[in-house]
């Protein structure tokens, strides 16, 4: 009935090509005199999905986690990655070829410092390291005494006999109307912005960056607009934007020679040590530049600022006509999402339906507005004990069908031209337990405490995450992951710089667009998530008030499942909420929907 287009469910790895694979890289190794090489999951830009020519680490080790490390020696290698990946690298990995390092116990620099031998020398690729990891990696192989090597040429393209080529989707200008700002207003903003820091030029590592800067979308990796580029911003004259030209049509060349010139990506190199030469300070993005950059800038007798990339604050926050465009794919989504729900609600009581069945599903139902350009990462849906994965990722090998009382969550998330959408709901399948409801309950209160907070200008994301902990921390319960992270406008589903979690250091600013998605997991039995996406906006007026304050807009438009509430747990202003959030929901979706559908929605967010 239902069909996916935009995921697969098959396992892409090849862990019993592990060995044979290894055995390649060490003999090229050895050819180049190294005695070891590091493997991040990377491309040039650390882009979190990444093309399939540089899927190095996958190819080499099985793993297609989207993160890890492997550490290659003479003798043994390891494959460093975080909680969310121990069990899936265990079963990906060949025994024989790797051990599993946990990123809790030990760093790829701890595992370097007592593994590598004293004199060794030990390759990375600078195309692939950050200077931040370049600082890290170089401390870690001197503490061991040995030597650390930049290579000129990955070995493992030199191994990797059917690598993929580089991707080549055509480039495509956005519309103003969705922009809000042509991309010279950007520029001047940004070139006033490098004024400001005393800075000469930026180059902007990030593809999401230029592609904002530049009002530009691609399609060069999965899930995310991008068209994979560099940028070079002097502080007076016009840029350079480096693309490959086979990706523009005459009439995207022609716009973007207005504001730009265009060279290919191969003359990037010469053009930032040009730009230095002259003693020139250029940023580079700590986060996302990569380490060439940074020794052809000093070699060319420029200085190296390294920090923040100015583009990412203005990017974060969203102009009124991107605003405008994600309510309007919220809207979309919404009805969407809602027609999931109610079909949900007929189907998977009488069970039959897998994991599968609801991913496919809910892809369909977003293909059929007619304006669906891709799904925003693959969707997580976790049924019972797989629910108590946060990151799990449905196979055909995992595909589990959803039993009566248990709990079901769906995380997800649509491209539309128009904005980026990521929801979350968790849905329960027959009647849950006493223990599942009180928890569903602690996680919803901590999402209406974030929805409803107040809080000044200046507030940190770090300074908002407890609020959606303390109901769960008064029953000593807690969960791992950060609450919140942001959105970009048909770009990043995962947009920096702020954050809602223990760590998110920078301020929030209006305009910025950031999940609210508390949760809980106990393994082996279930999980519990809940998210929308919120705007900050303007504070409430507040007699007195002495700061200016802040709040947050909900952009998502979906019912909560009630029968997971105890609302012996709830106190009346959260039941409030809930029957606003509801009555809100009830208005702008039912139009959109058939009669079954509107009926069913009716149901579902009647007053509590």
């Amino acid at each position: 009935m239902f069909d996916a287009k935009f995921q697969t469910f098959g396992d892409a790895s090849a862990p019993a090509l592990g060995a044979a694979r290894l055995k390649l890289l060490r003999a090229e190794l050895e050819r180049r005199g190294l005695d070891g090489f590091i493997v991040p999951r990377a491309d040039a830009h650390q882009n979190e999905y990444v093309p399939p020519c540089d899927e190095r680490l996958a190819w080499l080790t099985g793993f297609t986690g989207s993160a890890g490390v492997a550490l290659v020696l003479r003798e043994e290698a390891a494959l460093v990655v975080d909680g969310r990946y121990t069990l899936q690298a265990a079963a990906q990995l060949d025994p024989t070829a790797y051990s599993v390092v946990p990123l809790a116990e030990t760093s790829p620099e701890r595992w370097l410092e007592t593994h590598l031998p004293a004199g060794a020398h030990f390759g990375y690729d600078p195309w692939l390291v950050t200077l931040d990891g370049l600082e890290r990696l170089r401390r870690a192989v001197s503490g061991a005494g040995g030597v650390l090597v930049a290579v000129d040429g990955n070995p493992i393209d030199a191994v990797w006999a059917d690598r993929p080529a580089a991707p080549q989707a055509p480039v495509s200008l956005r519309a103003p109307e969705l922009a809000g700002a042509t991309a010279q207003e950007k520029l001047t903003r940004l070139q006033s912005a490098l004024a400001d820091e005393k800075l000469d030029a930026l180059v902007i590592s990030d593809p999401h960056g230029v592609a904002w800067t530049f009002n530009i979308r691609g399609g060069d990796v999965s899930f995310t607009p991008l068209p994979l580029s560099w940028a070079l911003v002097p502080r007076e004259g016009r840029p350079t934007l480096f693309v490959d030209g086979r990706k523009l049509s005459n009439a995207t060349r022609d716009g973007l020679a207005q504001i730009a010139e265009i060279a290919e990506p191969m003359l990037l190199e010469r053009a930032v040590e040009l730009a230095a030469s002259g003693g020139a300070t250029i940023r580079l993005d700590q986060a996302t530049a990569p380490a060439r950059l940074a020794a052809r800038i000093e070699a060319a007798g420029g200085t190296v600022s390294k920090g923040a990339s100015p583009v990412a604050l203005m990017q974060a926050a969203k102009n009124a006509a991107e605003l405008a465009g994600m309510r309007a794919a919220h809207l979309r989504d919404g009805a969407a999402l809602t027609r999931f729900l109610a079909w949900f609600d007929r189907e998977a009581h009488d069970g039959g339906l897998t994991e599968i069945d609801c991913v496919c599903a809910l892809e369909s139902f977003r293909r059929e507005t007619g304006r669906l350009k891709d799904i925003s990462f693959p969707t997580i849906a976790g049924a019972g004990p797989n629910g108590a994965l946060p990151h799990y990722r449905v196979s055909e090998a995992s595909n589990r069908p959803l039993n009566p009382g248990e709990l079901f969550v769906i995380d997800s998330g649509a491209q539309y031209e128009d904005g980026t959408t990521d929801v979350t709901r968790t849905l329960t399948v027959g009647t849950p337990s006493d223990e599942m409801r009180d928890r569903f309950t602690r996680v919803l209160k901590g999402h209406i405490a974030i929805q409803r907070s107040v809080f000044p200008a200046g507030t940190t994301g770090a300074q908002l995450d407890p609020f959606a902990r303390r109901s769960l921390w008064e029953a000593g319960l807690d969960f791992d992951h950060g609450t919140g992270h942001g959105v970009g406008a048909y770009l990043s589903v995962h947009e920096g710089p702020a954050r809602i979690s223990k760590l998110g250091t920078v301020p929030l600013q209006r305009g910025m667009v950031l999940s609210n998605e508390p949760g809980y997991y106990k393994t082996g039995a279930y999980g519990i998530r809940l998210e929308n996406l919120e705007i900050v906006v303007d504070g409430p007026a507040i007699a007195g008030a002495e700061r200016p304050l802040l709040s947050f807009e909900t952009l998502t438009l979906a019912p909560f499942d009630r029968r997971g509430l105890d609302l012996t747990l709830l106190n009346p202003d959260e039941i409030a909420w809930i029957d606003t959030y509801h009555a809100r929901v009830r208005a702008e979706i039912a139009p959109l929907l058939n009669e079954a559908d509107r009926s069913w929605l009716i149901e579902a967010t009647r007053p509590l």
